[in-house]
């Protein structure tokens, strides 16, 4: 079982560019080797302080998946300088 997620959020104490690229730096790298998912910036690249961020997880069952993955996004939402703002799931 494959899940994906486009997870939108706005990061508010970015200043520029930079600022933004470290938060979400920190974020991606703590997902991947927490959760062993795939995680990539997807949109937004130009804007300071907003993304959107695609996460990838397989795993041999619905459950497992579904679960690694709502572990992932609740992590998300434990760093106060980002907020999750729409999420889209899919499954494969």
């Amino acid at each position: 079982m494959i899940i994906s997620a486009e997870v939108d959020c706005i990061i508010y104490d970015a200043q520029s560019l930079k600022g933004k690229r470290a938060v979400l730096k920190r974020i991606t790298k703590r997902l991947q080797n927490e959760f062993n998912i795939a995680v990539s910036e997807l949109d937004f690249q130009d804007l300071w302080q907003r993304t959107r961020i695609g996460i990838v997880t397989i795993a041999s069952d619905k459950v497992i998946a579904e679960q690694t993955m709502q572990q992932a996004l609740t992590f998300i939402d434990s760093f106060p300088e980002i907020e999750r703002t729409e999420t889209h799931l899919e499954w494969l």
